[in-house]
């Protein structure tokens, strides 16, 4: 089974992070698996895929990042007849109306396609008007994507209600290597008399994650000696800086910059801070919780709320409020940890465990697409883990890739 994947960069992102994973773990279990980039720049490159070889269009200086989704139709039809996929994989919601243009370019020709569901649907705070056009797009997405993966059972209800019946299965974001797993369970919540606690939040600096509330919220429940750090880049960095000095927060506050090995430099830390507007599973909580971490955070979408459900060690707030998340930081203790939460699987979110659960998949859909071409399937189909049917994965030797 040759499986396509495509990214418009490298440049650091809980999306493209795990798509260069399951590239590498699909490839070292003997599947063709081939890459294709958009344009060859980003930190993840040298973090993730030095050794990897990837397509790369030529691109011009002109085509930069604001255009490269339409960078990325421009090219990837090409790129789909010479490589000649089973599957093209989708890897998050960015990469959707690529997948849609792809379907009404190519017809019958495009492979089957599947997505996954990286953040909420739904994006907060949009207009009615905007709410009514969005579902009209969601709707013609769910016509033309073949199979969805959403990455816990409680993001569901909202597929259903903005996508409608279509082929969805459930699998755990493969956020960890088994590696990182055995580290991270090694942490313990720090039982000295230093004073303060060390809160940390990890995450591109974009609106999206909104450090400006936590940064408020920080310098109004934090004790004189509590620090925080900030693991991540991004366009918002020196904003966000002068942001921490106007609040009194000097020294207090440290932007440590994107780091190679994000999961480790929780260890040294005792409380994890999330203040999203909107998000699917970020890895991060994903990461706190295999150690045991409390956690603050913001009711920023179906996916956190259900993987935090009946989490004693994390606190739930209403997004875009500043005294709930201080009065929530105040509260927070760093000796309240537990070693897991028993509803907590962490080795289901594991490459390993999620690489195999996506090949199955893919074999699935692969296997039902000449159904599907024939109107055979309504695609109104839900599974889970373990769920799946037993399908043979076709194995192919890996072709050769143009490495730039």
């Amino acid at each position: 089974m040759r499986v396509l994947t495509f990214l418009h960069s490298f440049e650091p992102g809980g999306v493209e992070r795990v798509a260069l994973r399951l590239v590498r773990r699909w490839r070292e279990v003997g599947v063709d698996a081939p890459l294709f980039i958009g344009r060859d720049e980003g930190a993840l490159r040298d973090e993730l895929a030095s050794d990897l070889n990837f397509s790369l269009p030529p691109r011009p200086a002109r085509w930069s990042g604001p255009l490269e989704s339409w960078w990325m139709i421009f090219k990837l039809p090409a790129e789909i007849r010479r490589v000649k996929p089973d599957l093209l994989f989708c890897a998050g919601n960015t990469y959707t109306v690529v997948c849609v243009v792809m379907k009404l370019m190519l017809g019958p020709d495009c492979p089957p396609i599947v997505a996954k569901i990286s953040n909420d649907l739904v994006l907060p705070g949009l207009s009615p008007w905007l709410r009514f056009l969005y579902g009209r797009w969601a709707w013609l997405q769910g016509r033309l994507i073949d199979s969805w993966v959403i990455m816990h059972p409680s993001m569901r209800a909202e597929v259903r209600a903005t996508i409608g019946g279509v082929d969805l299965a459930v699998i755990p974001d493969p956020a960890l290597t088994t590696a990182q797993l055995t580290r991270l369970q090694l942490w313990r919540p720090r039982q000295d008399d230093a004073p303060g606690r060390r809160f940390v939040a990890m995450g591109r600096l974009v609106a999206q994650k909104n450090y400006p509330l936590m940064l408020d919220a920080f310098a109004l429940g934090a004790e004189p000696e509590d620090r925080l750090t900030i693991f991540g880049d991004g366009a918002g960095r020196a904003e966000l800086e002068a942001l921490a000095t106007d609040l009194g927060l000097a020294g207090r506050v440290h932007f440590a910059g994107h780091v190679p090995q994000s999961a480790e430099a929780l260890l040294d830390h005792d409380i994890l801070l999330l203040s999203s507007r909107y998000e699917g599973i970020p890895a991060a909580l994903i990461e706190a919780m295999a150690c045991g971490m409390p956690i603050v955070a913001t009711d920023c979408g179906d996916g956190v709320r259900g993987l935090l459900e009946g989490c004693g060690r994390a606190r739930l707030v209403e997004a875009h409020d500043v005294v709930a998340f201080s009065a929530a930081i105040g509260l927070a203790c760093r000796g309240e940890a537990v070693t897991a939460a028993e509803h907590f699987d962490a080795a289901a979110f594991t490459i390993e465990a999620g690489a195999e659960s996506y090949l199955d998949t893919f074999a699935r859909i692969v296997n039902d697409a000449p159904h599907r071409r024939r109107g055979e399937l309504l695609g109104n189909h839900d599974y889970a883990p373990g769920e799946l049917a037993p399908v043979s994965v076709r194995v192919q030797p890996d072709s050769s890739r143009e490495a730039a």
